[in-house]
């Protein structure tokens, strides 16, 4: 557990980076790294070994690297051990940095070196890369070899990788739903008596925030988990599908396909005045806007209290991990699934794959059979971890720097899971997931080429206001002001081609 949640914070802090730069907008979807049905599926591919699978072959699976790689070839020999003998071929794992992955995978895809699976995702060009016929559309593919693989999964999650009504992709199982809320130290509420009971809405913790400003000098009631992360952004983007980016969203209760502007609404109104009102309560640190200090950083050094963050099951004892201090949280919205929720990590079979059909037949083991997804998940038993009792797993006394936590990758649902973690953490996340309001534009990618101009003059106004007003820092007089330029340059432009793009979309994927 404490490998996963390093690595899993490690790459949402990259991927929120680079989407930034690439659309102006935020991911943390902190999308998790724990989730999914926790029976294997059916078919674990041991049939399609047959005649036509007489020939050996080498398979490559090309994914993000994460953290230390440098024995990846030993959990590369003990999975090509399992895959020889159900579909005669191994396995050639291919970590790229999270650092090279576009231009690697762009260079991968153009030339005509074998890559037989490929992560892919909403953030990293999948829209481009269907486009252009780099990928394979694998819905018979899946039916032939893997017609288990949709039951390890929500079915709208699964459904949600069509382009034009073809599946070009199939989600990484884990916690495709999140909700929203706070989560604080746990020592510091119960030295004060302090409980979430009646707390119902953001606006409620109020009285907690001044029990601990009065008692705890030094310490900051809450903090922000970034400067894209912040106070505001966090109170709304549970009711709000933000499409790739937040200035163009669909309110998730309208359950409408209709793009709006998320500053004009009274939503995101009420959230800038919240966050100012705790702001000159002196509840958010001055800084709150330019600091560059983490959420879970300032909690580890004792400066911060609390912080509002996306969560899914076990998120707790995650942040237990990161923050080395017991956590408590409050979930104040309810579970959504946004339009990336199943785009954001799949699995894909480029077109120049050696072939096809035991691309697909990998791909079926990646997400039925349980030896090879603990593998990828956790490494291997008495190097990687050992056994803790009670189904969990623990680092082994000397342990290792290698991490694996390839979560992005298949199935992590057959994996076990890490001690200080529920031991039926698996089932809670599919119950989750299930229980989730589902956007009406799930499995829609926007595609900001055709605004790139307006989409960089935007980025801009954002940089001298967002982060000011969604902190608390800047009176949220200021927001006309700030509507007034991001129209200026070119805000309307953008939510009008980000509605064309939804109206095709549905029009292709039979969406009402």
């Amino acid at each position: 557990m404490p490998r996963k949640s390093k690595a899993l914070t490690l790459l949402l802090s990259v991927l929120l980076i680079m989407t930034l730069l690439v659309s102006a907008c935020s991911t943390s979807n902190n999308s998790g790294n724990n989730a999914g049905t926790s029976e294997p599926a059916g078919n674990d591919g041991a049939a399609a070994n047959s005649a036509a699978n007489e020939k050996e072959m080498e398979l490559t699976v090309a994914f993000i690297g994460i953290g230390n790689m440098n024995e990846v070839a030993l959990v590369q020999e003990e999975i090509s051990k399992i895959t020889k003998e159900k579909i005669n071929a191994t396995v050639k794992l291919m970590p790229i940095d999270i650092g090279a992955w576009v231009q690697q995978v762009n260079l991968l895809l153009a030339g005509n070196e074998p890559v037989d699976l490929l992560v892919t995702s909403s953030f990293f060009n999948f829209s481009s890369q269907v486009a252009k016929g780099q990928l394979l559309p694998i819905d018979e593919l899946v039916e032939e070899h893997g017609p288990a693989i949709k039951d390890t999964m929500e079915l709208a999650i699964f459904n949600a990788t069509k382009v034009g009504g073809k599946s070009y992709g199939v989600p990484s199982v884990r916690d495709t739903a999140t909700d929203w809320g706070i989560v604080a130290r746990k020592d510091l509420m119960d030295k004060h008596s302090l409980t979430f009971d009646n707390v119902k809405t953001f606006a409620d913790l109020d009285p907690i925030f001044q029990k601990i400003k009065e008692n705890e000098p030094g310490m900051y009631p809450l903090v922000q988990r970034s400067q894209a992360l912040t106070i505001a952004s966090e109170i709304v983007r549970g009711y709000i599908d933000s499409l790739g980016d937040t200035p163009g969203i669909l309110v998730m209760d309208n359950q409408d396909l209709k793009v709006v502007n998320l500053y004009e609404q009274q939503m995101y109104k009420d959230a800038l005045q919240l966050a100012r009102k705790w702001y000159q309560a002196g509840y958010i640190m001055p800084d709150a806007a330019t600091t560059q200090e983490g959420n879970n950083s300032l909690v580890k050094a004792g400066k911060g209290f609390s912080y509002l963050s996306n969560m899914k099951p076990g998120f707790e004892a995650q942040e237990k991990t990161l923050n080395n201090y017991e956590m408590v949280a409050a979930r104040l919205t309810n579970p959504i699934s946004t339009s990336d929720s199943g785009t954001a990590f799949m699995m894909s079979i480029p077109k120049n794959t050696q072939d096809p059909d035991r691309a697909a037949q990998l791909l079926n083991l990646l997400y039925t059979d349980k030896d090879i997804a603990n593998l990828i998940a956790n490494g291997i038993e008495g190097k990687h971890y050992v056994d803790a009792g009670n189904g969990q797993i623990k680092a082994p006394e000397v342990a290792s720097n290698y991490v694996f936590n390839q979560w992005q990758v298949g199935n992590n649902a057959l994996a076990k899971v890490w001690e200080g973690t529920a031991p039926d953490l698996w089932e809670q996340t599919k119950a989750f997931n299930k229980s989730a309001n589902f956007s009406k534009a799930l499995g829609f990618s926007f595609d900001s080429s055709p605004v790139k101009t307006e989409v960089a003059a935007v980025a801009n106004v954002n940089n001298q206001y967002k982060a000011g007003l969604e902190s608390g820092t800047i009176d949220p007089a200021k927001l006309d002001e700030f509507i007034s330029k991001l129209k200026a340059a070119g805000l309307d432009k953008i939510i009008a081609e980000k509605q064309k793009q939804l109206d095709q979309w549905a029009i292709e994927n039979n969406v009402q």
